[in-house]
């Protein structure tokens, strides 16, 4: 019996298969293998098309089954881990009308802070957790109004898992999860947010059916099955945004527990058991997948910074001179903290969430021609990634986040050395690197949805530890150091 995970990002369509009897990933394989395309027609704005993700999603499952070497009809359960905050909008016979308008796009802010307004400050951040700031449901309120008659056609909104669940069965469901990432649920009502609704002008009917993130979102449609070699019997039956998923893939499902990600966006993840939220909307609270479970809360407290792996493969692109992401890494590692003076910020992927929304774009500062050589940059980059992380982290601190440990995938920017052993020495908090990443959490979830596992302790019971990376004592100082000075030169 196997499990199939999915984990549509930014960048590209991961797939793995697990066994479900050991928990152990036969494959993984991703498509394309080139960075997936973000289409911007005006300056902050950032779209992709839903049925690239789909044709992309098809490639990497094929991939993966190919090689694992299995019968894709053994496969009985599909997870589903998608980049969250997305818009997708669908006609009555499932035609996607436009472009989704995804997690790192600009546009809707205004839109956002007027429903803010009309909610009442109060009364939104104690309901939905959040402000509506730039998320799904302002992103709806920006096709309203531009585009009315986009907007007249549509049926169904989704979120991208919602999009492809429904590719593959032919139902559109959604979760509280989701929709409470998107900024529709209401968390004292346990419900779809009525203000919302109203703010924005919507009709309840645009919604989805609402189940949980653990259970039965559809069989696979049978030209689907035959397409893909999967059987009919399957069944999609775990959806979670990439950020619940990563920390669920990680074991991080109780209060206390904190993960992290620096893929395309940098990612802190604590989850706490209070409906709690920060005032002025800095870092967001959301469902976690577990939330409700046994009628107990599990709230997702993110820290979100867009401009994180972007940046450094923004570097590789156009400073690294054809070097690999290693021989950069390696370069950097020669180059003393604080990178002599230079300084990077690597807010150029959008409006920043952490820094109430404002464009603040990415910035060189203290260049010395005479003093720094490429290696620097690489190095400079790498640090202002992880000072962002600390400043964020700094205002998770400030709301009750107490954090022994981190706990990472080892993956993306915690490949790197320097980028992980900056991180450890400017929080003085240990990582701990697992063998694990969002595909492979979506197929463990995917059992749990579909009762292969009798709950989630069952399907972490095979998470492996990598190693442990603890602060140095004796380098606390100049790492500290270092981020005042970063931290000085950020203008907001």
């Amino acid at each position: 019996m196997f499990l199939l995970g999915i984990d549509l990002g930014t960048s590209s369509i991961k797939a793995s298969i697990v066994e479900s009897a050991t928990g152990h990933e036969l494959s993984s394989a991703q498509y394309p293998e080139t960075e997936a395309e973000i289409i911007a027609h005006q300056k902050g704005w950032a779209e992709q098309d839903p049925q690239t993700w789909w044709e992309y999603s098809q490639q990497a499952i094929k991939k993966a089954i190919s090689a694992a070497k299995i019968d894709g009809k053994k496969i009985t359960a599909i997870g589903i881990s998608y980049q969250m905050h997305g818009l997708v909008m669908v006609d009555k016979n499932q035609n996607v009308l436009r472009h989704s308008i995804i997690w790192c796009d600009s546009r809707a802010i205004k839109y956002g802070e007027s429903a803010f307004e009309a909610i009442g400050k109060e009364k939104a951040l104690g309901s939905l957790l959040n402000s509506p700031g730039n998320f799904t449901a302002a992103k709806l309120a920006w096709v309203k109004e531009n585009e009315p008659e986009i907007f007249e056609k549509c049926d169904k909104i989704m979120l991208p898992g919602d999009f492809l669940a429904m590719k593959l069965t032919g139902e559109i469901t959604t979760t509280a999860s989701g929709l409470s990432e998107g900024i529709f649920w209401d968390f004292p009502k346990n419900q779809l947010s009525e203000d919302v609704l109203k703010a924005f002008g919507f009709t309840k009917d645009i919604i989805p059916a609402i189940l949980p993130v653990f259970a039965s979102h559809g069989n696979i449609r049978a030209d689907v099955a035959e397409s893909l070699g999967l059987s009919t019997s399957a069944v999609v039956a775990y959806k979670a945004g990439d950020q619940p998923n990563n920390a669920f893939s990680l074991n991080v499902v109780n209060p206390g527990e904190i993960a992290a990600t620096a893929g395309t966006s940098g990612v802190v993840y604590a989850v706490s058991d209070k409906i709690s939220y920060d005032p002025l909307s800095r870092i967001n609270s959301f469902a976690h997948v577990n939330h409700g479970e046994n009628n107990l809360s599990r709230i997702g407290i993110l820290l979100c910074i867009n401009g994180t792996g972007i940046l450094n493969r923004w570097i590789k692109e156009q400073v690294a001179g054809g070097k690999s992401y290693q021989e950069m890494n390696e370069e950097a590692r020669k180059i003393s903290v604080g990178s002599d003076g230079l300084i990077v910020m690597p807010f150029g992927n959008g409006a920043e969430r952490m820094l109430q929304n404002k464009l603040v774009g990415a910035q060189m500062l203290g260049l010395d021609f005479n003093t720094h050589k490429q290696a620097h940059i690489f190095r400079a980059a790498q640090e202002g990634i992880v000072f962002s992380f600390k400043y964020g982290f700094d205002i998770m601190l400030s709301l009750g986040v107490v954090p022994n440990v981190i706990r990472a995938g080892q993956a993306n920017m915690f490949l790197s050395d320097v980028f992980t052993q900056t991180l450890v020495n400017t929080t003085q908090v240990p990582v701990e690197m697992y063998d694990t990443h969002g595909a492979k959490g979506a197929a463990l979830g995917a059992g749990v949805g579909a009762k292969v596992y009798s709950n989630i302790k069952e399907a972490m019971s095979g998470l492996t530890i990598l190693k442990t990376i603890e602060p140095v004592s004796t380098e606390k100082d100049k790492y500290e150091n270092a981020y005042k000075l970063w931290e000085q030169a950020l203008i907001l």
